[in-house]
């Protein structure tokens, strides 16, 4: 599904991405982890062409992401709260995503209700403009919204945090169950080791844009990564 090769990104002449190769299959649920400055996000920027690499191509389903906006069809993201548009209401933003997408007001009223606990009675219906949410809400619309049209791969960077302990699990049980059910391509970034472990049926390890470890997620996993970042 996801093809990189030779994939580099420099600032002011330091490297801060080097993929030489990096495959992800079609329905695999990928999780990317490192510390800050690893290179998650960047990688994440350059499969969703928001950057363009110094060196090397991505390609999703056999498309070039920065070449042709074809994969934007069946790709659904949550970067960041600048994703949002800060001036309507989680409504509003919602159906302009489902308009983006194929699907109408009835569609998206629909869809929703499977959220409504997700969403805890704080988003629907409040009348409060999304910049007036608090930071969890943003980040409970944005990943909501990246699921709209049955999207074949979603790329979500740092979806947990922000959220309270009780998104946080059913959170992990949607995106486990849309996986499952879907045939869905699934990229999450986290800084926690214990989530990432638990979605992701793969990991890998940046550090300094460099993948280190590349991990088929077993029980072993969690004290395998925990170990790695406590040296």
């Amino acid at each position: 599904m996801i093809h990189t090769t030779g994939l580099t990104k420099k600032y002011n002449g330091t490297t801060v991405l080097d993929i030489d190769k990096l495959e992800i299959k079609i329905g695999q649920s990928f999780g990317l982890v490192g510390n800050n400055g690893a290179g998650k996000t960047t990688f994440f920027n350059a499969l969703l062409d928001l950057i363009k690499p110094t060196t090397g191509t991505i390609t999703s389903n056999n498309i070039q992401v920065d070449k042709s906006e074809e994969w934007k069809s069946f790709t659904g993201s949550f970067i960041d709260e600048s994703f949002l548009i800060g001036y309507l209401t989680p409504e509003e933003y919602f159906y302009f995503i489902g308009e983006l997408r194929g699907q109408n007001k009835a569609d998206i009223d629909v869809f929703l209700q499977q959220f409504y606990e997700i969403f805890n009675d704080e988003i629907i219906g409040k009348k409060k403009y999304l910049r007036d949410l608090s930071k969890g809400n943003q980040k409970k619309v944005g990943i909501v919204s990246a699921l709209i049209g049955n999207p074949k791969v979603i790329v979500l960077d740092e979806p947990f945090a922000s959220l309270d302990p009780t998104t946080q699990i059913r959170l992990k049980q949607m995106l486990k169950n849309i996986v499952t059910n879907n045939d869905v391509t699934l990229l999450v970034s986290s800084h926690d080791l214990g989530h990432v472990t638990e979605v992701c049926e793969r990991i890998v390890v940046l550090e300094k844009g460099i993948i280190i470890k590349d991990i088929e997620t077993s029980d072993e996993t969690l004290k395998e990564l925990e170990v790695y970042f406590s040296l």
